[in-house]
């Protein structure tokens, strides 16, 4: 028996400006499969590697990428959400607390609240090598985010090689 509206998770999906971005669609639909109302949320950078317009038909709900203004509807509120993929700058400004943008906001305040968080990086491994990054991780790790890189998933691509690196983002 299909789940009520009412009844269904609401899955926030934060999306960064990196080459899957593009194929953020396919994520979308299979957490739709599983029964999952779908927010979408963008940086502002990431604005450019997505269909607005094509994941708002997707989901039904309006992409969002900056705060609503006075009067507009809410989000529903998130069960879980998503960060995929996620790039070395979004990593870094999220374990430092920056919410310079609606969707950094958005998640920071979900860590302090202990909404389950998953971050699927695209990065290169000389972003990967770095101290910053390596700090970050895990500052998000001890705050109970899940990283989902490493053996079997995401591994960092060579420099220059992000397009290639695209076939294997999970």
């Amino acid at each position: 028996m299909p789940e009520s509206v009412s009844e269904q998770k609401t899955l926030y999906l934060v999306v960064c400006a990196a080459g899957p971005a593009s194929e953020v669609d396919t994520l979308v639909g299979l957490a739709q499969g599983r029964g999952w109302t779908v927010q979408v949320m963008a940086t502002p950078a990431a604005l450019s590697f997505i269909d607005v317009e094509a994941l708002e038909m997707q989901t039904g709900r309006p992409v969002r990428s900056q705060h609503r203004a006075s009067g507009d509807p809410r989000s529903p509120k998130a069960d879980a959400i998503i960060i995929a993929p996620a790039t070395f700058n979004t990593i870094n400004k999220l374990a430092n607390g920056i919410a310079d943008n609606y969707a950094l906001d958005v998640t920071n305040e979900a860590i302090g609240i202990g909404i389950p968080i998953a971050i699927l990086p695209f990065v290169n491994s000389s972003y990967a090598k770095r101290i910053p990054l390596q700090s970050s991780i895990d500052c998000l790790h001890r705050e109970g985010v899940s990283f989902l890189m490493g053996r079997k998933m995401f591994e960092p691509h060579q420099p220059g090689h992000g397009r290639e690196a695209m076939q294997n983002y999970p």
